[in-house]
């Protein structure tokens, strides 16, 4: 997904001509010289030479980046100071992936935000894993819809546990589930296990639980998570119904598909792709 060219012709169309020669004139410099000291100075100024007003207001979205960028509402200073980070890696990775770091570990929540948002956008994105992994634990929702929604990066790089861990407490945040990417590829069983243990005490506090949160249980249905399915397809909520069903129909499993059977109407929809889990709160 990284791609500098693309990153600077973004900055190069929607930034003020001035900004960007000031931008471009400090990266040669640190690629000539290279100093921790220039970098975290350039990368103060930024707010100073580039604006956070308002999102960019694409017009070619003809590359991943500016899809990426425009999905993300992505305003210019975002642009410019994942530029200069892209830009410094790119020219020395191994003397700037600390400096980088340092960046980070002072950063203020926009610029932490901007970090984690793009980060896949970076040539090293792995180098910071941990930094992503601690944004698990803020319970500061911009920091940690900025990892875990709508973002790559946690599917690409996150161990089981990790991953785990994000989808939990997405959940428990009452987060968009559904903006959680990769999920059915990171189903693991430790997370449906998880997942059935909490739906238990939810049910027993009398408590609702997001239909999408049952998403990853599919291909990894025991009996307990079977009594699971049944209590959602029997369920009065129509939206459990749903869920239930289409747990069961991708399950590949022959009591989960008798459980399904049941529900003939239920089937035939999932089957026809009436319901999906794009659309199942519809």
């Amino acid at each position: 997904m990284h791609n500098r060219e693309d990153i600077q012709n973004i900055l190069i169309k929607y930034g003020k001509p001035e900004s960007f020669a000031w931008l471009k004139d400090k990266i040669e410099k640190m690629v000539g010289n290279k100093s921790s000291k220039d970098l975290f100075m350039t990368y103060s100024l930024l707010n100073v030479k580039f604006t956070a007003s308002k999102p960019i207001s694409f017009d070619d979205l003809g590359n991943d980046n500016s899809r990426y960028f425009n999905a993300h509402k992505a305003n210019i200073l975002q642009v410019a100071r994942i530029y200069l980070l892209s830009e410094v890696l790119s020219q020395d990775i191994e003397f700037y992936t600390p400096k980088v770091a340092n960046i980070i570990q002072v950063a203020d929540t926009g610029e932490l935000e901007t970090f984690l948002k793009y980060l896949v956008l970076l040539p090293n994105p792995e180098a910071y894993k941990q930094t992503a992994v601690e944004a698990l634990r803020t319970n500061i929702a911009i920091i940690f819809d900025a990892i875990s929604l709508n973002n790559p990066y946690p599917a690409k790089y996150f161990n089981d546990q990790q991953w785990n861990q994000m989808y939990l407490k997405a959940a428990f945040m009452e987060r968009d589930l559904s903006e959680i990417e990769s999920v059915d590829e990171r189903a693991n069983e430790d997370l449906t296990r998880i997942i059935s243990d909490y739906a238990h005490e939810r049910w027993a506090a009398s408590r609702k639980i997001d239909p999408m949160f049952w998403r990853p249980v599919s291909k990894f249905l025991n009996e307990e998570l079977l009594n699971d399915m049944n209590v959602l397809l029997e369920s009065e909520d129509v939206i459990e119904n749903k869920s239930g069903a289409l747990c069961c129909y991708y399950s590949e499993n022959d009591k989960a598909m008798a459980l399904l059977n049941n529900k003939p109407e239920l089937k035939h929809k999932v089957a026809d792709g009436q319901i999906s889990w794009n659309t199942i709160k519809q």
